[in-house]
C-alpha cells in the first residue's frame, strides 16, 4: 500500500517565483520537458511567468497580483498554478465585464478576484500543473485549494481561464462552472507543403489565398522567419515599435513592457519564431509566434508600413509554412477572428473554469452559461459549414 497518500495536502500562496526554483516549478509546469525536450507550451513555464514578474508586466501597480498557489503532500511539491490577484478584467480574453457590471450594480464588489490563467495570453494549456504520479490529487488540492483560499480572503471568485478539456471535465465534476469560447486554429492533417494544404480548399479559397501571398510578397522587401540565436537584441526594438503601434490601438496601454522582450530575447529566443517584413533595410511589421511542442503560438503582430495583405502572410501563412516544415499539429493564431476562417483556420472550443462566491450571482452566471455554451456551439457548426475546405475533404476531417 501506499502509505504516502494517506498524507494531507498543504496549499501555500507565494507572492514571486523567486520563493520557488525552476526546477521544482517545472517539475509540474512541463515535466514532458525534463529529457531537454521542448514543453507542450513555453507559457506556465518558470522561466516565461518569471520573465513577465520580472520586467513589471504582471505585480503592482498592473492589476495582475502574483498570487501562485502550490500544493504539497508530506513534504513533496506536488503541483502548481500560475494564479493572480485581479483588480480588473483587463488582459484575459474570456470577457466577465458584464458580470462585474451586474454585480456592482446590485452592491456587490466583483474585485479582487482569483484569476488562474496566463496574463495576456489566450492560449489552450494546462492552468492547474501537477507532477506526474499526482494527478488526481494534485488537481483536486489546487482547485479546493484555491476556492477555500479566495473565500477567506473575501475575493468574489476563481476563474481559470484557457484550461484543458480535461481540467474543464474534472473541475465541473468538483462543481465548479463551465465556460466554452472559441477560437480559430488551424490544423495540420500531415501536409508535405503549404501547396498540399491549398489542395484541400474549395477552389475559390484557395485562387484568394494565392492572391494573397502574391500581395503580400509585392511589398518591395524581404520576408524573415527567424529563431533562436538568428534573432538579434536589435530585432526586439523593431518589434518592440510595432507591438506598441498595436497596442495603443487595441487596448490603450500596452500590456508588456519593453523589458519583457530583453529578457525573452536571452532566456528564451529557441521558444521564439519572429517573422519580419524588412524592406529598404529597415523592419517595418513583424509577427511574434511562441513555439510548443506540438503547436505553434501566435501571439502579436504589427507595423509602421501597410502594405496589402502583409498581416496575412506574416501571422497566418507563414505560421502555416513553419508548422508544416517543423511537423506541428496545430496553429493557434490567437483570441478572436472570423476573418482566419477563410484562410484555412476552423472554429474549435476552448475552456474555462468559474467559481462565484455570491450565491446569487453564481446562480445567475450558471444561466447565462448554459445559454452561452448552446450558442458557442450553434456557431462552431455553422462556422465549420462555411468552412473554406472542399466538401470531400470537410467530410474527412470530420
Amino acid at each position: 500500500m501506499d502509505t504516502s497518500r494517506d498524507q494531507s495536502v498543504e496549499i501555500r500562496l507565494l507572492p514571486s517565483l523567486s520563493e520557488i526554483t525552476q526546477a521544482d516549478w517545472d517539475s509540474c509546469a512541463c515535466p514532458e520537458a525534463a529529457d531537454g525536450g521542448r514543453p507542450l507550451d513555453p507559457f506556465t513555464t518558470w522561466r516565461f511567468l518569471k520573465a513577465l514578474e520580472d520586467s513589471g508586466s504582471v505585480g503592482t501597480g498592473t492589476g495582475w497580483q502574483p498570487f501562485y498557489l502550490t500544493a504539497r503532500m508530506g513534504g513533496e511539491l506536488i503541483g502548481v498554478a500560475p494564479a493572480y490577484a485581479k483588480s480588473h478584467s483587463q488582459g484575459e480574453y474570456i470577457f466577465d465585464f458584464n458580470w462585474a457590471h451586474a454585480y456592482e450594480r446590485a452592491g456587490g464588489q466583483f474585485y479582487p478576484k482569483l484569476q488562474i490563467a496566463v496574463p495576456f495570453t489566450p492560449a489552450t494549456g494546462r492552468r492547474f500543473l501537477v507532477k506526474p504520479g499526482f494527478e488526481a490529487e494534485g488537481l483536486s488540492a489546487l482547485v479546493q485549494g484555491a476556492v477555500q483560499l479566495s473565500a477567506d480572503r473575501g475575493l468574489s471568485g476563481v476563474h481559470a481561464t484557457f484550461c484543458t478539456e480535461a481540467e474543464a471535465v474534472a473541475g465541473e465534476a468538483m462543481g465548479l462552472m463551465r465556460r466554452y469560447s472559441t477560437q480559430f486554429h488551424w490544423l495540420n492533417r500531415d501536409y508535405a507543403d503549404f501547396d498540399d494544404f491549398l489542395a484541400g480548399l474549395s477552389s475559390r479559397k484557395r485562387k484568394n489565398i494565392r492572391k494573397e501571398r502574391r500581395e503580400a510578397q509585392a511589398f518591395g522587401g524581404t520576408i524573415h522567419a527567424l529563431t533562436g540565436d538568428d534573432i538579434r537584441p536589435e530585432h526586439w526594438d523593431d518589434f518592440w515599435r510595432f507591438y506598441m503601434d498595436t497596442g495603443s490601438r487595441k487596448w490603450g496601454t500596452p500590456y508588456l513592457t519593453r523589458d519583457f522582450f530583453d529578457i525573452v530575447q536571452e532566456e528564451m529566443r529557441d521558444d521564439v519564431l519572429l517573422v519580419l517584413a524588412e524592406r529598404d533595410g529597415r523592419n517595418v511589421a513583424g509577427a511574434l509566434n511562441m513555439i510548443g511542442r506540438e503547436v505553434l503560438f501566435g501571439r502579436y503582430w504589427g507595423c509602421i508600413e501597410h502594405h496589402p495583405c502583409l498581416h496575412f502572410e506574416l501571422c497566418y501563412y507563414q505560421a502555416i509554412d513553419h508548422a508544416i516544415a517543423t511537423g506541428k499539429l496545430r496553429v493557434e493564431a490567437g483570441a478572436q477572428g472570423e476573418h482566419k476562417l477563410a484562410r484555412g483556420y476552423l472554429p474549435a472550443h476552448t475552456h474555462s473554469l468559474h467559481w462565484i462566491a455570491d450565491p446569487g450571482l453564481s446562480q445567475a452566471v450558471g444561466e447565462f452559461l448554459r445559454a452561452e455554451a448552446r450558442a458557442v456551439d450553434e456557431d462552431i457548426e455553422v462556422l465549420t459549414a462555411f468552412g473554406p475546405f472542399r466538401r470531400d475533404t470537410q467530410e474527412e476531417q470530420q
